[in-house]
């Protein structure tokens, strides 16, 4: 990839995006009004001369009445392969998924590695230009598009952080007999928005869940097919599950938590658009001495192919 060029799956985003903005009947100038985000901005992430930011794609979303979910699902992968070509690698290039969700002014594909061994990625954050920090700064400033979403998130991000306070005062003030019982009910409460926590979440959908709002890979590993898979980790629930992408149809992903006793959790590429973009499985408990596996099993015939890990020896990287 040349310097300043998009990503095939930069472009794929920016596709997506142009097609959206045609449902919503809105010229640039109407799309900055009716959003937070300003005309040039707009002429950027259109044009894949940057990535936009994840708000940016939902008020998109909502101004055409479709679901977010396949356009956030590339702008991860987009980032991700931002990240990889920002490092070194030795004779090698990230593979990119097929043209076309878990997550675009053209459109495009990659290969693998057989090694199977574990790499934790090192992220690399790209300095942002002055035009994003004043969106960035508009956004902060102004409610979001027609139903005031970003106004009633400030508003519950308060709330929250009021009722953290006043138990914190209510904890110090109790009398030792009960602060015990007090800490316990206080740890529980919900302060980061997900929806469950530890042994709540068994064998449910991290998406649906909140749990994926801010997760950690802990290991990822490119297969032979030129696939890639990761266990990926909330620490607000608790929880691992396994993602695949860059897959065929029919290819599966699983994991496996606590060795041969844990719950085996798997994901399969069912649909053109997952393959696509990506798949992941359903989560299970996951503590710093757990063991965590995740496999690959190709459609086409070939070895299983696995990556594994435990919490307390990961590097964990943050996603963006």
């Amino acid at each position: 990839m040349t310097p300043g060029a998009p990503s095939p799956s930069g472009a794929r985003l920016a596709l997506v995006l142009q097609q959206l903005k045609q449902h919503t009947g809105l010229s640039l100038a109407q799309l900055a009004n009716a959003t937070t985000f300003s005309k040039s901005s707009w002429e950027r992430y259109l044009n894949s001369k940057s990535l936009p930011p994840r708000s940016a794609v939902e008020e998109l979303c909502r101004l055409a009445g479709e679901s977010a979910d396949h356009p956030l699902a590339l702008l991860d992968i987009a980032r991700t392969d931002r990240r990889e070509a920002g490092r070194p690698t030795p004779d090698r290039r990230r593979p990119e998924t097929p043209p076309d969700n878990d997550g675009a002014d053209t459109v495009p594909g990659d290969a693998g590695d057989t090694t199977g061994q574990i790499r934790n990625r090192t992220q690399t954050r790209s300095p942002h230009s002055e035009a994003d920090r004043t969106d960035r700064r508009r956004a902060e400033a102004t409610p979001s598009g027609p139903a005031g979403h970003r106004h009633a998130t400030v508003l519950t991000a308060l709330a929250s952080a009021c009722a953290v306070v006043l138990g914190a005062l209510v904890l110090t003030h109790l009398p030792p007999s009960h602060r015990k019982g007090a800490s316990v009910a206080a740890t529980s409460s919900p302060a980061t928005g997900v929806r469950c926590r530890r042994t709540a979440c068994q064998n449910k959908d991290p998406i649906t869940t909140n749990c994926a709002a801010a997760p950690l890979t802990l290991a990822e590993h490119e297969t032979a097919t030129g696939a890639w898979i990761q266990i990926r980790y909330s620490p607000q629930c608790g929880t691992g599950w396994a993602r695949m992408w860059g897959a065929a149809l029919d290819d599966r992903v699983e994991m496996r938590a606590g060795g041969r006793d844990g719950a085996l959790r798997y994901a399969r590429v069912t649909s053109r658009g997952e393959a696509d973009t990506y798949v992941h499985t359903r989560m299970s408990v996951v503590s710093p001495a757990t063991s965590v596996e995740a496999c690959f099993s190709p459609a086409a015939g070939g070895g299983k192919e696995c990556v594994e890990t435990r919490l307390d020896q990961a590097t964990p990287s943050p996603s963006q």
